[in-house]
């Protein structure tokens, strides 16, 4: 029989609709029925793409004797993290706080009150490894419940107080300084993994947010930051982790060589990791960078776009009962399927293919050889190796499309959206592509519709024509810089309009003068405090996407009261940012912009002019992360960003007004004039 989650749209929730479980989400309704029932909450959050939690559902909450546990003990509440990040975010603090270490699926019972007392991740349905069993761990808590029930709520008390805690505003600091930025890049050096590239040892995660960052730091003229940024997309770059046949990122890898990835595939990460090789490519003009990210753009397209224009949230990592099996393959299945192609020993030399394989006697393919090392072998030109290699790819991924596919988590989350957005948005901008325009814009288009209510309140996620849950910080700030995004790559001015009232709302419900930022609303009491998330993790925080959208908003706008918001809120944050920068990539992109000195640009004049064009091109030659660009026909109109305010055409021709940091040199309808405006540090 199935259970209330049948009633709910998440695929994650879904899943566990037919467990003997009696789950409830998480709502006020559910927290009275502990009250009532004086049972404590067996609290379990996950998500669709999660292995481990697929394993524990089969393990445990498929399991009959396990589920007549939990219902007479328990009032069972289960949640999907990527609708829920504030609940994620609160109870993972406990999680952490009460173990040392937190993860997915995560395990937390509470009081009816919702304060949390004791906690894990996965456990399992046997004792093993040092852990006790699942059924241990209720028994134990039903039978505490029931006969020492003060120490569980002292535990509760100690634990709350220790969060609440957290949420304490540190003093304020001095503002960011380019000295500041420079230290940064130095503690990422000093942490670095020179051997196999990345940071921290295995599981080892992307850190796209801190590539990004020393990126704009090579921008600046730092070779250290460029040395860093680039081994590192190297080295992710070569496949394992990187999907060659496919395109498209894994979540991480679960060794320190980017071989054996975690085969789930997430919206954010390809985002963050498209827009991070996007702007490689551009710093560089390495044409390997903009395969990868040209081919991950295409993964997105193809297997994580809704028919509508909404973004999926990730691929699972299993297939046809097991994890990896739609990525990985046999060397007989390589050796059948290239027999007859004549550059089969090359590809056999690129990926080392031995009939051993490199997992499991499995192969993952990750590129060992370079490509110059490649030529050098088979006597070709270098160029020539990606063209085959490329080709050989296409004919193993049609081979590939015949195997059971991962499941594809389906609902459409409006931060990770906006992320996506942003980098579609820049890639149609920097590489002139208008088919990355038009996704882009069919994408805006979707979310506005869709996920915003008539009284303009963002919604988190829709799926299937439903959407629900109040917006979090991060999907305003997340969608606001990619409408920002897509107004600077297509200049109708809707989606700067659009972006300025979202800023409006999100200050209006999520900050607060003299504490910051929180990652929720005002409407849910059934919170035991507001969250208040600082730390880029996976996704950007909230609160480093809502002040990198101010700041934005302030270069265009002019309006300096968000520029103070988004400095100040940098401020008090300063000393954690630069303590731990692989943990704060996003606010040190912030800062980077912050410190400036900025550029804006303002272009006037027909879009069809070939004076236009030429500007637009010269704006998108080189990477420019301190830069934003309004442009229209013709000034005046209240929708178009103060910017454009007070300037005309020069001898009715396309003109470009470009300012630093608000201080503007003399307008000029000349190209070589503007470029040498453009380039003059």
């Amino acid at each position: 029989m199935a259970n209330a989650l049948q009633s709910t749209n998440s695929p994650y929730l879904l899943q566990h609709a037919q467990n003997p479980v009696e789950w409830l989400p998480w709502s006020e309704a559910a927290l009275q029925r502990a009250e009532e029932h004086d049972q404590p909450i067996f609290l379990s959050i996950g998500y669709a793409a999660c292995h481990w939690c697929h394993v524990m559902a089969h393990e445990s909450f498929e399991d009959p004797q396990t589920a007549r546990l939990m219902n007479e003990h328990f009032v069972n509440i289960k949640v999907d993290r990527e609708e829920r990040p504030d609940l994620d975010h609160i109870y993972m603090q406990a999680v952490v706080a009460l173990t040392g270490q937190g993860g997915w699926p995560m395990s937390v019972f509470l009081t009816p009150e919702g304060k949390p007392f004791y906690g894990g991740t996965y456990f399992p349905p046997l004792p093993r490894g040092g852990m006790p069993s699942f059924r241990q761990v209720l028994s134990t808590i039903a039978d505490a419940w029931d006969n020492d029930r003060q120490s569980l709520l002292e535990s509760a008390d100690r634990v709350t107080d220790h969060l609440a805690s957290l949420r304490e505003k540190p003093p304020l600091e001095d503002l960011f300084e380019t000295k500041d930025l420079n230290t940064a890049v130095e503690r990422l050096q000093e942490s670095y993994d020179w051997q196999f590239g990345g940071w921290g040892p295995a599981p080892k995660f992307p850190q796209a947010m801190a590539v990004t960052f020393l990126l704009a730091q090579a921008s600046r003229g730092s070779q250290r930051a460029e040395e860093i940024a680039l081994d590192a997309l190297d080295a992710m770059g070569k496949g394992g982790m990187y999907d060659v046949i496919g395109g498209g990122f894994a979540r991480y890898s679960v060794d320190k060589f980017w071989l054996v990835p975690h085969f789930e595939k997430m919206l954010y990460d390809n985002a963050l990791l498209a827009r991070s090789y996007l702007y490689a490519a551009v710093l560089t003009g390495r044409q390997d960078y903009r395969r990868i990210l040209t081919k991950t753009l295409a993964f997105v397209t193809r297997e994580l776009t809704d028919p509508q224009g909404g973004f999926y949230s990730s691929l699972d990592a299993d297939s046809d009962g097991e994890e990896g099996k739609y990525y990985t393959w046999s060397e007989g299945e390589l050796a059948q399927a290239l027999a007859d192609h004549p550059h089969r020993e090359l590809f056999y030399q690129a990926y080392q293919i031995t009939p051993e394989g490199n997992f499991e006697g499995k192969i993952v393919l990750q590129q060992g050889p370079s490509d110059q090392e490649l030529a050098q072998t088979f006597n070709l030109a270098e160029d020539k190796i990606p063209e085959i290699l490329d080709k050989l790819h296409a004919d193993l991924f049609e081979i590939r499309t015949q195997r059971v596919r991962p499941a594809v988590d389906d609902k459409v989350l409006t931060g990770w959206n906006g992320l996506m957005l942003t980098t579609f948005a820049e890639a149609a901008r920097y590489l002139g592509e208008e088919a990355y325009l038009n996704i882009a814009i069919r994408n805006s288009k979707f979310l506005v519709e869709h996920l915003r209510r008539e009284d303009g309140r963002l919604l988190r996620a829709w799926r299937q024509g439903q959407a629900q849950q109040p917006g979090y910080l991060e999907d305003y700030a997340a969608l606001i810089q990619g409408l920002l995004a897509l107004y600077q790559a297509d200049p109708d001015p809707t989606w700067f309009q659009t972006a300025r009232e979202l800023t409006g709302e999100m200050l209006e419900l999520f900050y607060h003068p003299g504490e910051g930022f929180y990652d929720t609303g005002p409407e849910d009491d059934t919170l035991p405090f507001r969250p208040r998330s600082q730390q880029d993790n996976a996704v950007p925080s909230g609160s480093s996407l809502a002040v990198q959208a101010l700041l934005s908003m302030a270069a265009l706008t002019m309006d300096f009261d968000w520029q103070e918001i988004a400095e100040d809120t940098l401020a008090q944050h300063k000393d954690t940012i630069l303590r731990y920068p692989t943990g704060f990539g996003t606010w040190l992109q912030a800062a980077d912009f912050s410190v400036g000195p900025t550029t804006e640009i303002a272009l006037l004049g027909d879009p069809d002019h070939p004076l236009m064009q030429d500007y637009l091109r010269a704006t998108s030659r080189t990477y420019r992360p301190r830069t934003v660009l309004a442009r229209a026909e013709a000034p005046g109109g209240e929708e178009q960003p103060e910017l454009l305010e007070d300037r005309s055409l020069l001898e009715d021709l396309p003109t470009a007004y470009l300012c630093r940091s608000f201080v503007c040199l003399q307008p000029t309808n000349q190209l070589a004039e503007f470029k040498r405006q453009l380039e003059a540090e």
